[in-house]
């Protein structure tokens, strides 16, 4: 059940209840083009953008992101309050699929960052590290409304 004050912000960015599911306690870390195995924008699924990562985070163009086979739906759009963007299933993540199949399970998503074009080397991944918040820390929204509130940096 949520708290109320998570239910009132809910509720403030216009996800119905009956509309929505959110899960709580979500890791989320970041990946791009030079910690993507192998390196590059290759992506597991063909969700549109024949196998490439990217996405502005709008619910028409979400970013991709990764996480454990059956975790979620190949292609699902969900969406992320943290980083207040659209997100699509498109990759595997090897730290997810272990953190699934812990007991508990730990839901984890691991989203990308960056170029499709460009291996920011080291710096780039210095910032995945510092975009990361502390595990299972964050909440996603599941089936969410088209209309929720994008940050377009």
């Amino acid at each position: 059940m949520l708290s109320s004050a998570i239910a009132v912000t809910f509720a403030a960015l216009g996800l119905a209840a009956a509309a929505c599911t959110t899960v709580g306690k979500v890791t989320h870390t970041h990946y791009g083009y030079p910690d993507n195995d192998p390196p590059g924008p290759a992506t597991a699924y063909d969700c549109g953008r024949n196998f490439k990562a990217g996405g502005t985070g709008t619910y028409a163009d979400p970013v991709t992101f990764a996480s454990a086979q059956g975790e979620f739906t190949k292609c699902e759009i969900i969406y992320d309050p943290y980083l207040r963007k659209y997100l699509r299933y498109e990759d595997y993540c090897q730290q997810c699929t272990e953190d699934w199949a812990a007991s508990p399970k730990i839901h984890h998503i691991d989203v990308w960052t960056g170029s499709a074009t460009v291996n920011g080397g080291q710096e780039q991944i210095q910032c995945e590290n510092d975009l990361t918040p502390a595990d299972k820390s964050q909440t996603i929204v599941r089936q969410p409304a088209t209309n929720l509130p994008v940050d377009m940096n």
